[in-house]
């Protein structure tokens, strides 16, 4: 099935600027200020370049949020509207492109193993940095045949999601159009409704996913980065993450053993496994992680 999940990242090297780590403040994860920048450098073999964020955390359960949605963003910019409808039966087996978007098309997944006789579980999928990548997507439908769930793959207009460049924006509004369509092409289960990703994947399900927790029940992060400026808290998920001891990517010590002690003295339910290893998704935690989603 080829090498490990590394592959699915951009392949830069990513190293957070020390004055932008996590910032604590009494009652809860705090933003760096607003007039500090956040600089990430990406280092290829082809270039060096600079991306700048605004800030480093928006905020997570048991925080008045509000001041962490910037002016120019909407309160509601992040909240997704579709939901599960009545549909009695599903789409046929198979790969079936939304037509969301000409290129970068969302991607519904539905595997020969699916119960066809009862609402089926469905796992929303946001890639890493750099787009969708093909061992990513064998990955993923490997684990929807295996674990009999439905799998959305939406893709972020840039070369990566809305929120980690700047603002909630056009990625949600084709998150929502994706999750329309599936809605009214398969029957959801939506008590087992659950967002996931990798790396800046990752980053935006935990932010994404806490900002419409009342609608995703379950949030998968495979070693993110942090919780995106504009994240705003609306119910309880649970919440499975993992990250890599020899990250270099996205070091452990700075980002997810900083964020998961954080998230579960604010009261989330909060499933965090280590392992030794680089910027990855290792098979077995693979499989711990979408046994843990279905029984939900």
């Amino acid at each position: 099935m080829g090498g490990p999940l590394e592959e699915l990242h951009d392949r830069h090297q990513f190293r957070p600027h020390p004055d932008a780590l996590l910032h604590l403040r009494r009652g809860g994860l705090g933003t760096v200020s607003r007039r500090q920048r956040l600089s990430f450098v990406h280092e290829s073999k082809s270039r060096r370049f600079l991306v700048s964020r605004r800030s480093f955390f928006g905020g997570i359960a048991g925080l008045s949020l509000s001041g962490c949605v910037s002016r120019a963003q909407s309160d509601d910019s992040f909240r997704l509207r579709s939901r599960p409808g009545k549909n009695s039966s599903t789409l046929a087996p198979g790969v079936h492109p939304l037509g969301i978007r000409a290129e970068r098309d969302a991607i519904l997944y539905i595997p020969t193993s699916l119960k066809t006789d009862q609402p089926s579980p469905l796992l929303v999928y946001v890639h890493g940095a750099g787009g969708p990548r093909q061992s990513e997507k064998e990955r993923m439908t490997k684990a929807a045949d295996e674990h009999a769930f439905i799998l959305l793959s939406p893709s972020s207009e840039g070369a990566t999601w809305d929120a980690i460049r700047g603002e909630y924006g056009a990625d949600v509004r084709v998150i929502d159009k994706a999750l329309a369509r599936t809605f009214s092409a398969c029957r959801i289960d939506p008590r087992r409704i659950a967002l996931s990703g990798f790396s800046d994947g990752a980053t935006y399900a935990l932010g994404l996913g806490l900002s419409n927790s009342d609608f995703f029940k379950s949030v998968l992060a495979f070693s993110p980065g942090f919780i995106p400026a504009g994240s705003k808290v609306n119910g309880s998920p649970r919440i499975f993450i993992s990250h890599g001891t020899n990250d270099n990517i996205l070091p452990i010590d700075s980002c997810s053993r900083r964020l998961v002690p954080q998230l579960k003295r604010e009261g989330w339910a909060v499933t965090y496994r280590e392992f030794e290893g680089p910027h990855t998704v290792p098979p077995n935690v693979l499989t711990e992680a979408m046994e843990w989603f279905l029984a939900s």
